[in-house]
Order: structure tokens, then C-alpha cells, then sequence
């Protein structure tokens, strides 16, 4: 398997070579804890999500994506916001892809299921706010889970 390496403003990234729509899902459960994977591809702390597929909407792909990286159903509440900053790419080294950032985050709530490893997914589990913090996890992430934490009634739209 190959790696996932962000790149935020920085001059030695590779220049883009693909903007994929894509979707990530702020899950959470009963006690408002934050669904949670370890990626495969490097390590790094996330919320489920991936790209969209030609044939499905947002809402579809975020459902899909969730079940297949944690072996969560869940059913879409909210939108956090957009995302789709040019400073951000990232190089997929299987294959040379080099992405610029364009992600929609969602909210959910947890349906059924257990939290459970997949090929994308090293580690999943239900994180309580406090502990988002201590996790390491890529700069677009944590602006992403901080825009959900803060509260705010809009979208944030960057």
C-alpha cells in the first residue's frame, strides 16, 4: 500500500494533478463522542471519509464511506462546511496522484454497528472531545474538527 503525505503551503510540494470531490463524516454517538479512525496510509488520526463515486450524492458517499473504513451506519445530520484550500495537496506515492484539497464535511449520528478496522483504517474508536486534542492528526483535519467543536450556526466555506 502506498502512502498519503500532506502537503500545507509548501514550496516543495508537488504541483496538483487531480481535484476529487470528496466527503468526510463527523459520526457521533449517544454520549457526543467523535468517531474516529487511524489511517493506514499514515498514521494519522481522522473522521471517516473518502471520494465521491460518479452516481452518488454527498449524503450517499459519506454513509458509504463510513460503514466501509468503521463498520458504523449512521444517518447525516449537518454540514460542517467546504473545503477546498489550493495550499493544500496531497500525494498519494502509489500512484503519483497529487491532490488539491476539496472535501465537504458532514455531521452524523451513530445508527448501529461497532467500530471496526478495515484496509483504510488501522485503528477505530469513539473519542471523547477532550481527547481530540492529544491525537496526532494533519493540519486540514484539525481545522475541520475545530470548525465542528466550535459550535458555529454557519458553514464554514474556505
Amino acid at each position: 500500500m502506498g502512502k498519503r503525505v500532506d502537503y500545507y503551503d509548501d514550496p516543495g510540494a508537488p504541483e496538483p494533478n487531480s481535484l476529487v470531490p470528496s466527503v468526510n463524516v463527523i459520526v457521533t454517538n449517544e454520549a457526543g463522542e467523535l468517531l474516529m479512525i487511524r489511517r493506514s496510509d499514515n498514521d494519522n488520526w481522522a473522521v471517516p471519509g473518502g471520494a465521491i463515486d460518479l452516481g452518488e450524492s454527498i449524503p450517499q458517499a459519506a454513509v458509504r464511506e463510513t460503514l466501509e473504513e468503521t463498520g458504523i451506519t449512521c444517518e447525516i445530520t449537518g454540514l460542517v462546511g467546504t473545503y477546498s484550500d489550493p495550499r493544500h495537496v496531497i500525494l498519494y506515492t502509489s500512484n503519483g496522484e497529487a491532490r488539491q484539497e476539496f472535501s465537504i464535511v458532514l455531521t452524523a449520528r451513530a445508527l448501529s454497528g461497532e467500530p471496526t478496522p478495515s484496509d483504510e483504517s488501522r485503528e477505530v474508536r469513539w473519542v471523547p472531545h477532550d481527547q481530540v486534542d492529544g491525537l496526532r492528526m494533519d493540519r486540514s483535519m484539525r481545522v475541520r474538527i475545530q470548525h465542528y467543536l466550535s459550535g458555529s450556526s454557519s458553514p464554514y466555506i474556505g
